[in-house]
């Protein structure tokens, strides 16, 4: 077989001409790559710039990033924490983690921790969602006042008290505050749980549940989309404590020989997030874990070195799939041995 020739009759190096054609199809990728990355063009000024169509741009751009020749690194602001938000989440098997950048204890961090969970709220909650809130939480009350309002914009159908708001007079103030900022921020209904959040016995509380106001407030309950909530110690909160929703110091004796380190709602686990199941429990009013298990979306907010083990047995129990928290709280958890994980 003869020598392919070209028109001047000289033999045809075909694999020249592909090296050739390679050589410029780079180069008008690189090209095109530049255009569009480090100057800014759009699209269609690069069409008009190369005169080459639209489609060829496109393609030119994604072949650029499979190549290499384009490749995309995000560097996180000072204060920001992705990688470590990701490998707690990934580790713990939650859907989201936001690491706060502050460390301390108490009123030392939870400006930062309502601010930042002000902000995920503002950005999360959507159109319909029936958000319920615990009632006892400085924190969850810091948040609720730093959100901002959005005039005739309604992005929650219902807020609903998880947990009895009733206490004593000059804190309950704290826990209507919060239901009633959340509901005119949001454009919500408040749905308040007229009751204490604990009583002295379950005969009370079957009483007390068997009133229609509270039932429909229960109803309320089982159509939720998320919920929000506090993380407890074994001891309580000062506005916890102040409120008179505490078990006795006998009571809190007997949860730590079973080896209570927190709550969710006054229902108290173990180190490892297991519910220990006592007459205690009988005297809550408010959701019941398999109803709070059962919410979409579960957001925990809680920080302090305090309440570590707290926070540590709740991710690992399953009570939230969502952890706001401070940065040395995120650093524990992260550095937990991978054999002490179930």
């Amino acid at each position: 077989m003869m020598d392919p020739r070209s028109r001047t009759g000289q033999p045809v190096n075909r694999r020249t001409t592909r090296m050739a054609t390679t050589d410029e199809q780079l180069r008008l990728m690189t090209r095109v790559a530049r255009l569009y990355h480090e100057q800014g063009m759009r699209q269609p000024q690069i069409v008009e710039e190369l005169h080459i169509s639209q489609a060829r741009v496109s393609r030119l751009l994604a072949q650029a990033t499979k190549l290499g020749i384009v490749r995309t690194i995000v560097v996180p602001p000072e204060g920001v924490f992705a990688d470590l938000e990701d490998l707690i989440a990934t580790r713990y098997g939650l859907r989201d983690v936001v690491v706060v950048d502050v460390e301390g204890e108490g009123d030392e961090v939870i400006p930062a921790l309502g601010a930042a969970t002000a902000v995920y709220l503002e950005t999360t909650l959507m159109e319909g969602d029936r958000l319920g809130i615990s009632s006892w939480s400085a924190t969850l009350l810091a948040a609720v006042e730093a959100m901002r309002s959005r005039p005739g914009k309604r992005s929650l159908e219902e807020v609903v008290q998880l947990m009895g708001g009733v206490g004593d007079p000059q804190v309950q103030v704290q826990a209507t505050r919060l239901m009633g900022r959340l509901a005119e921020t949001t454009g919500a209904e408040p749905v308040f749980m007229s009751a204490p959040g604990v009583v002295a016995s379950p005969a009370i509380r079957d009483a007390i549940l068997a009133d229609p106001k509270v039932t429909s407030v229960a109803a309320a309950w089982k159509h939720l989309t998320l919920a929000i909530v506090g993380i407890g110690s074994l001891e309580p909160s000062p506005l916890l404590r102040r409120s008179g929703n505490i078990f006795s110091l006998e009571d809190q004796d007997r949860l730590r020989a079973l080896g209570a380190v927190g709550d969710i709602c006054m229902h108290f686990f173990d180190e490892n997030g297991t519910l220990l199941d006592t007459e205690l429990n009988d005297r809550v009013i408010g959701i019941d874990p398999d109803t709070y298990r059962a919410v979409p979306r579960r957001i925990a907010v809680a920080g302090g070195h305090r309440k570590y083990a707290a926070i540590c047995a709740a991710v690992l129990g399953g009570w939230v799939d969502v952890l706001i928290t401070d940065l040395s709280v995120a650093r524990r958890l992260a550095d937990r041995p991978e054999a002490q994980l179930p």
